[in-house]
């Protein structure tokens, strides 16, 4: 049940420069911020000297819901999935900046439980939340900027796949979309893929080790592994194949699409918002720890199949404004 929030001090009456304050004070900043909140824009070491940079924007009743999540499970997968991205370039998280749109008579405890949960993530990838901006508007609005930095390796992008490279994923496939298949039919539980849709947890430090192994072409799994990988495989001009034998779903997530009368398979290939990591090796590369091979890179523009089987990818994953 949603908790009851009537009788609390709202934005509007704790005011814009008392909502500033409550959101800045007594956070101990990592390193990587030189100079934090309270002038008019932060300082981030760049160790570097270039800089990668993700914005996301999540929207109230769009990317979540406060009656299916905490106001600190949003937080956390507002950044989750910014940092996601920055993992996806092989980079290190350094920090975060936030912006906040809601209505005024939104409660006071829901912003500063939003940005609890932000400080939450940003502490588990070893960054800060280093500034931001709080505005009003109709709807409740979370916007992320996430800054990375290279540690001297060229940027992973999706286009260095080549044929004979081989296909490898670190992280959870498939939880998210169980989670949100069980929130939408009424329950919340088990815990496990529920929170998985609630809050992601990429794997970070995974990014930077694909980069250091060598990586062809890395991604996130943002709108589901096969969308994503279809990605990769027209940025780069090749073929992938996935093999249905490395990707049996978890034994959890078999009871749970049992329970609802589920493909539990196809929330593995295709459900989107677990922002694991998927990348491409050259043939020979030593995977990093975590990583496990999928499938392979193969001829030139064949696109995305599935066990050798043509598999159409414009018809899976997340899209905004896709009417069917």
């Amino acid at each position: 049940m949603p908790r009851d929030t009537s009788e609390e001090q709202t934005v509007a009456q704790t005011g814009e420069f008392g909502l500033i304050r409550a959101l800045t004070e007594s956070r101990e900043q990592p390193p990587f911020t030189l100079l934090g909140p309270g002038d008019d824009a932060a300082l981030v070491a760049a160790p570097d000297g270039r800089v990668v940079a993700s914005t996301d924007v999540l929207v109230q009743g769009v990317h979540f819901r406060l009656d299916w999540s905490t106001p600190e499970q949003v937080g956390r997968k507002a950044v989750a999935v910014n940092l996601a991205d920055i993992a996806a370039m092989g980079a290190l998280p350094s920090a975060v900046l936030v912006g906040f749109a809601c209505p005024g008579d939104t409660p006071a405890s829901v912003i500063t439980g939003i940005t609890e949960g932000m400080w939450t993530e940003a502490e588990r990838a070893g960054i800060g939340v280093v500034g931001g901006d709080v505005v009003r508007s109709d709807t409740l609005v979370v916007s992320i900027t996430a800054l990375g930095d290279l540690n001297g390796l060229p940027p992973v992008t999706r286009s260095g796949a080549r044929p004979g490279d081989v296909v490898a994923v670190c992280g959870r496939l498939g939880w998210a979309a169980s989670g949100l298949m069980v929130l939408g039919r009424g329950f919340r539980s088990p815990v496990g893929v529920v929170n998985a849709h609630r809050y992601p947890e990429p794997p970070y430090a995974a990014g930077p080790a694909a980069a250091s192994a060598g990586a062809t072409s890395m991604i996130d799994v943002s709108d589901g592994l096969l969308s994503d990988l279809g990605h990769i495989a027209k940025a780069s001009g090749v073929g992938i194949d996935v093999r249905t034998e490395a990707l049996q779903p978890d034994q959890r997530l078999q009871e749970v699409a049992a329970a609802l009368g589920a493909d539990a398979r196809q929330w593995v290939l295709t459900g989107g918002e677990d922002h694991a990591l998927v990348a491409t090796f050259p043939p020979h590369a030593d995977l990093p720890a975590g990583w496990r091979r999928i499938g392979a890179v193969t001829m030139p523009e064949s696109g995305v199949t599935v066990d050798g089987k043509p598999h159409v990818t414009e018809e899976t994953g997340w899209e905004h404004w896709k009417t069917s």
